[in-house]
């Protein structure tokens, strides 16, 4: 399965932060943004791993993360001239994509919690059909809101509704087999004018190939379009970190454990680096020995 993060868009909720820079180089407590999707979909052993955004934001990614060799993944770019839709990105990837399974998810997003690192290895697995994942949240109105008959079968997707038929929500984080180009194709600007990515689960619902699977209370997941979340997550990050002494969405640590980089490349890595990020680095090879 190969990846796509997501991470265009021009972010109008946060000006004037994002007038500048690009809101997934924001930093979340001591990582820039982007880190914690793309440590996502490496905890699913996914290594092939495309980067879209805007076109003057492609080349600070590039430099931020270059080619993906150090961490021992494939990082490739691709340009989105403007913000059509999250569906959009399978058509802008299609190349990419190829004949393959995929995975996409949307570069403000933060997931965290107990086995999620099983739960993305069995979804990197998929071979027909769709995989969602389904997060319970206060104020529904804002996503892609599941809705379930009385037996729990999700049987709608409704986008952005006034009236949620449940407080249960899709994620920002999609598993696809390689039908969703052609579904993609298919598909019928919305009356934002943006392809939709709750249209594309529903064709597959409708097809009886969609698999949404419900985070419980153990997980959480933030989004950060906002100066309020964004703030949020910066500090739920730091307190679970300062608590705990492990860092989330540590790529070069994920490459590590994941067994794409070995203890030399690590060593290297924590040298280049002269903060307590660093020093990190460095303390989990000692645990190593």
């Amino acid at each position: 399965m190969k990846g796509i993060i997501l991470a265009g868009g021009k972010a109008t909720r946060l000006y004037p932060i994002t007038k500048g820079v690009c809101k997934q180089l924001l930093p979340v407590y001591d990582k820039p943004m982007v880190y914690y999707p793309l440590s996502a979909l490496m905890l699913a052993g996914i290594k092939d791993i495309l980067i879209i955004s805007t076109p003057q934001d492609l080349e600070r990614f590039k430099d931020l993360l270059g080619n993906g060799q150090e961490i021992g993944i494939r990082l490739s770019y691709a340009v989105q001239q403007e913000p059509k839709g999250i569906a959009e990105s399978f058509l802008i990837a299609e190349k990419f994509i190829a004949k393959g399974s995929v995975a996409l998810i949307l570069g403000d997003n933060i997931f965290y919690g107990h086995n999620l690192t099983q739960i993305l290895k069995e979804a990197s697995r998929l071979k027909k059909g769709a995989i969602t994942l389904g997060y319970y949240v206060k104020n529904p109105h804002r996503y892609g809101v599941i809705e379930f008959d009385k037996k729990g079968k999700v049987i709608s997707i409704q986008e952005k509704p006034r009236k949620p038929q449940s407080n249960w929500v899709v994620t920002g984080l999609y598993f696809y087999d390689s039908n969703v180009v052609s579904i993609a194709k298919k598909l019928k600007p919305s009356g934002r004018r943006e392809l939709e990515i709750t249209d594309v689960n529903n064709v597959y619902l409708k097809k009886g190939l969609l698999t949404v699977k419900l985070l419980n209370r153990g997980f959480a997941w933030l989004d950060t379009g906002t100066f309020d979340s964004l703030i949020d997550a910066s500090i739920f990050i730091k307190t679970i970190e300062e608590r705990q002494g492990l860092k989330i969405g540590c790529i070069e640590e994920v490459a590590f454990r994941m067994g794409f980089i070995g203890k030399a490349q690590l060593k290297k890595l924590a040298g280049s680096i002269e903060t307590s990020y660093g020093e990190y680095l460095g303390l989990l090879l000692k645990d190593e020995k």
